[in-house]
């Protein structure tokens, strides 16, 4: 059986209701299964993972869809993740039994669908672009929901699929094919934005710091701290426990230590199971070495 993950973002982290209708509307949906969903009030942003085949995954994204554009309107929507669209975000990620062309496949019969039923413009990105200026997530989204009227009047951001400008209060979305990755934040002992986003500067691939890191550095306001927050995109070539340490010696620069790191989403056990190599200096240590593994 082929199995697909996709992890929607959308752009909604404070409204329980809203928040729990939109996993209502990928838990009804047949050929699917619900893995997880998360929600952070500052970032004003839910992230939920989802597996099933390719026509199980397509319905319940549009299912997502339906709701989250009725629901959410960006003209008044305030977080501190960038954002482009109510949801923001789609990536479609091969796990079993599919290959990355057939996840690219079905990334351009989502998009074509959402720009029509919903009138949504709607970019491509990561292995499903053909286009290398809008390949990255964050060229895509710079400007935001609020300079994105004045983004598409240039020809080289016409969406893929959907009309010309964009929705009055959905914006736009971003849907794509690409590997897993680990969505990982690390919060300071400290209320200074400038040192997270110093920190996110020395770490991320683009100022170049770490060749499989995309990083900024955010305020947590209800809680007065700082976060880096940042997705690796190759935790086998960058590994958690490596960003966690250069962090940790980067914070120390400015007096700073590390409160707490948190895992957005699901994560791949090897990547858990090389910290704990790291740091427990365990010797030839596999997951065939854990005892739930055995069991399986």
């Amino acid at each position: 059986m082929a199995i697909i993950e996709s992890i929607p973002n959308v752009s909604e982290g404070r409204r329980p209701d809203v928040i729990k209708r939109l996993a209502e509307a990928i838990r009804a949906t047949p050929g699917v299964r619900l893995l997880d969903y998360s929600s952070d009030p500052s970032h004003n942003r839910s992230v939920y993972t989802l597996i099933g085949d390719a026509e199980g995954v397509k319905r319940a994204t549009l299912a997502l869809f339906e709701q989250a554009v009725a629901a959410i309107d960006l003209r008044t929507h305030r977080g501190e993740h960038p954002r482009l669209g109510a949801v923001d975000v789609v990536p479609f990620v091969p796990i079993e039994g599919i290959t990355m062309p057939e996840c690219v496949a079905l990334a351009k019969a989502v998009g074509a669908a959402v720009g029509e039923r919903f009138g949504l413009p709607v970019f491509l990105y990561e292995e499903a672009s053909a286009n290398p200026a809008r390949k990255n997530l964050e060229d895509i989204r710079r400007g935001e929901f609020e300079g994105l009227a004045a983004k598409m009047r240039a020809a080289e951001w016409m969406p893929d699929f959907g009309p010309p400008v964009p929705h009055p209060s959905a914006g736009a979305t971003v849907i794509g094919a690409r590997m897993p990755l680990i969505a990982y934040n690390i919060n300071l002992n400290t209320n200074r934005l400038d040192v997270a986003k110093r920190i996110a500067a020395a770490i991320r691939h683009s100022s170049g710091g770490l060749r499989y890191v995309k990083a900024a550095g955010f305020m947590l306001e209800d809680r007065g701290i700082a976060q880096v927050s940042m997705n690796l995109t190759n935790y086998e070539k960058t590994p958690i426990f490596r960003v966690f340490e250069i962090v940790k010696r980067e914070a120390a620069r400015y007096g700073v230590s590390i409160l707490e790191s948190e895992i957005v989403g699901l994560v791949p056990s090897a990547a858990l199971i090389a910290a704990a190599e790291f740091y427990r200096q365990i010797e030839r240590f596999g997951p065939d070495q854990i005892l739930e593994n055995r069991l399986k």
